[in-house]
């Protein structure tokens, strides 16, 4: 009976031995501790070479600039009330987010959720 008993728990053990080491060999992106955070570039939002043309669009359009108390990291949900989200243009890539600038930052956004995807630095 110990030896049966003894017999399952090495099978079971086998078995999810697997699952245990993929659930830990999981990368996670997009937080830099210590300071601003950039998502993943896998991220439908705005590509690394179209950027710099991006940050100067902001600056023509003269995008305002919200503040709020919280630090701006990707994950983090901004108000519901009190920034205005605007459509990105298609030179810049088609993407379902939306973009504002809060403290400064450039961010995209999911707009059901107002979740920042991405910091467009």
């Amino acid at each position: 009976m110990r030896n049966k008993l003894l017999a399952i728990a090495a099978i079971a053990g086998a078995l999810t031995a697997p699952i245990a080491a993929q659930a830990q060999s999981e990368i996670t992106t997009g937080i830099v501790r210590g300071g601003p955070a950039v998502v993943d570039d896998d991220v439908d939002g705005i590509a690394v070479d179209q950027r710099p043309a991006f940050r100067q669009y902001i600056i023509r359009e003269h995008v305002p600039n919200y503040t709020i108390p919280d630090r701006v990291v990707v994950g983090g949900i901004l108000p519901e009330a009190g920034v205005t989200y605007y459509d990105v243009p298609q030179t810049y890539g088609v993407t379902p987010y939306r973009y504002t600038v809060v403290n400064g930052e450039t961010v995209l956004v999911e707009p059901r959720s107002r979740r920042i995807v991405q910091i467009v630095e």
